[in-house]
């Protein structure tokens, strides 16, 4: 069976490697003298091949390298990599896998080469094998389509070997089945969106750097190929500072029968960049003036938190309205509210801020960046869950406001057909039903008391629509939302938000779809339990208690876990019951049962136990002494899309109960 090109190279450098070890080069020449001076001296006749073969088997060399060369089956085993493989657990297999490639279209294929002068890495220790350490990983986005590397170790110089084939097709219908041109293809003004994240040894991740990739000058290039040393900058506060460079190289498939000159292609850069900035110009002059007429309709609007314009992660600022896009789940999420549970479980981090102060580091996430680190900032959060519900046909909005202590804040509104107003808090997937206090009512009138968090709100906004609040109160709870009254709502007109937040007229990039998650449920849970099992016992070993599991109970914390997440995500309580029965059943009588459930949103199971042992109550039954005592704990993870996850956790004890 013939061997394939990569492998037969692989093969010839294991032996070339095991040939040097051994020094076979030095002792091949001794025999070749040795013989020569044995066998040719006296006729001087030709010494050939097989001459030296045996020489070199009757002195017992050939067999001592067949020794050494230990062949193996087992694909696992793989040659020595420039950095070990064995510093992060790999969830893929590496073994590469083959892709059919549809001739009658065309792909550009991007390889990435490794990486340079990551200079916060430069100090770091060579990991042993074995050892976990922390990760790169490059994710890609391009016409809807979805990259992800193999992550590879952190270091000066990252080892990225990996090649991604992105296909460059039309949207139009009609179009979309033709192999596109240069020409065609240079009207496609996408960028392949770049974003390395950083998982260090307890699975939390950090935004490294985010980077629009300028693909078209591969078609100008010789050959249908070019190199190119891509600098990556830092985000946020680090947006002017070199995180690295990354040696990529592009190559279109088929190639080209005919490539354009670079004149063509940088007249052609220019003139889109022209473009976009007159119209993001002509914006800026409008907000200018709809910022004077606001302010001119009473003094005090100055202090209301009207935002017109953010920041993103590269430090580039964008209208608010281009954050938002009505976004398909496709079958990855059924329902508004399930949505929102989805967004609740990703992370919530605020973005740092270098220095002391309480001031607030403005950084709004481009998408792609968010869903990959899988965590982000309220506005993150909220732009997510915004851009869902007008996927699920929901009027929606983004509210930008402060919270009951005056912190800046954004959640989600939804406009009902019936006039019905709805707060969702991004942050944890609550629904508030909005009813206004009306102050000229009489003293005995009852009025409603908001159960929701939010004081003050300034302003809202979706991919269509912006308005700014011109109430007397920027008070939630009196705020009428009744957005057809321009003396209660200023708005910005459509046109000139269409001008610069339209899919292709801004320089934000398009929105890439969610990914169905990675995470078994079912294995993740069971290492999670069994971690958390270990961790009970240690702990109680060092109290000089002895820690004594009762499976069964343990099984019986399963029903309350999926109530737990069905009332997340619905709003509706089920199978209590059930559950209870089942435990009066399993503890005797004369025996106390006690139970505590807690959720995280995350899968390090040191850190979880941690947390539950700062709970009066949970450290209560982790530490429960008495007689007859049985522990039992059950974790539940709950699967969402871009492998966010809901992670439920009980610990529960029985004993007997001894007055």
């Amino acid at each position: 069976m013939a061997l394939p090109p990569e492998k037969a190279s692989e093969l010839k450098e294991i032996i070339r490697r095991q040939l040097a070890k051994m020094d076979v080069h030095g002792r091949i020449r001794e025999v070749l003298a040795e013989t020569i001076r044995e066998e040719l001296a006296p006729e001087h006749q030709q010494l050939s091949t097989e001459d030296l073969i045996k020489a070199l088997r009757q002195r017992g060399i050939i067999d001592d390298v067949m020794k050494e060369l230990k062949f193996v089956t087992d694909e696992k085993q793989t040659t020595p990599a420039p950095k070990p493989s064995t510093h992060f657990v790999e969830s893929e297999p590496s073994v590469l896998k083959k892709t059919n490639i549809d001739p009658t279209r065309r792909y550009l294929y991007l390889q990435v080469f490794g990486g340079k002068a990551f200079l916060e890495h430069l100090q770091d220790p060579e990991p042993l094998p074995g050892q976990i350490c922390s990760t790169f990983t490059l994710c890609l986005h391009f016409r809807n389509q979805r990259f992800r590397s193999k992550p590879v170790p952190c270091a000066c110089e990252p080892d990225f070997r990996d090649g991604f084939l992105l296909e460059v097709h039309k949207d139009s219908l009609g179009d979309g089945s033709k192999m596109v041109d240069a020409t065609t293809m240079l009207s496609i003004c996408d960028p392949v969106h770049m974003v390395l994240i950083k998982t260090d040894t307890f699975g939390e991740t950090t935004l490294v750097a985010s980077y629009f990739l300028e693909w078209r000058s591969v078609l100008a290039a010789e050959n249908g190929i070019t190199n190119v040393a891509v600098e990556l900058l830092g985000v946020g506060t680090e947006s002017k500072v070199s995180v690295g460079v990354l040696n990529i190289r592009l190559e279109m498939y088929p190639q080209l029968s005919k490539i354009l000159s670079p004149e063509i292609t940088n007249t052609q850069f220019a003139l889109e960049h022209q473009k976009i900035a007159e119209k993001e110009r002509l914006f800026l002059v409008y907000a200018k003036q709809w910022w004077r007429e606001y302010l001119q309709i009473r003094p005090t609007h100055n202090v209301r938190l009207v935002k017109i314009f953010a920041q993103d992660e590269n430090g580039v600022n964008h209208p608010v309205c281009s954050y938002i896009r009505p976004l398909r789940a496709g079958r990855l999420l059924d329902t508004p509210r399930q949505a929102a549970r989805f967004v609740s479980v990703m992370g919530y981090e605020r973005a740092p801020v270098i220095g002391g102060g309480c001031g607030k580091q403005e950084q709004w996430c481009t998408l792609l960046a968010f869903i990959c680190r899988n965590k982000g900032d309220c506005e993150d959060h909220a732009n997510l869950l915004c851009s869902l519900l007008l996927g699920f046909g929901l009027e929606a909005f983004v509210c930008v406001g402060t919270k009951v202590k005056g912190v800046p804040h954004a959640w989600v509104m939804t406009c009902g057909t019936d006039g019905t107003i709805t707060f969702w808090e991004s942050l944890t997937g609550h629904r508030y039903i909005h009813r206004p206090i009306n102050p000229d009512d009489p003293p005995l009138v009852e009025q409603p008391k908001p159960l929701y968090p939010y004081r003050t709100i300034g302003c809202i906004f979706n991919h269509q629509k912006f308005f700014g609040n011109c109430q007397p109160s920027d008070a939630v709870e009196m705020c009428v939302f009744d957005l057809h009254d321009e003396s209660k709502w200023k708005p910005m007109s459509g046109e000139a938000i269409k001008s610069v937040c339209s899919p292709g007229t801004s320089s934000v990039p398009p929105f890439p779809p969610l990914c169905a998650s990675t995470v078994d449920a079912a294995v993740t849970s069971n290492e999670i339990e069994l971690q958390l099992r270990i961790l009970v016992s240690e702990h109680r070993k060092d109290l000089g208690l002895s820690t004594i599991w009762d499976d069964q109970l343990s099984y019986l914390l399963s029903p309350a876990l999926a109530a737990y997440e069905l009332e997340r995500t619905t709003s509706i309580s089920a199978g209590n019951e059930e559950f209870q029965d089942a435990v009066r059943r399993a503890v005797p009588n004369g025996h106390t049962f006690k139970g505590f459930p807690i959720h995280f949103v995350y899968r390090n199971a040191r850190r979880a136990f941690a947390t539950c042992l700062r709970s009066p109550f949970c450290e209560e039954i982790i530490c429960c002494r008495g007689d007859q005592v049985r522990l039992a704990v059950r974790v539940r993870v709950f699967t969402y899309p871009e492998s966010a996850c809901a992670v439920w956790i009980m610990f529960a004890c029985k004993y007997r109960s001894v007055l």
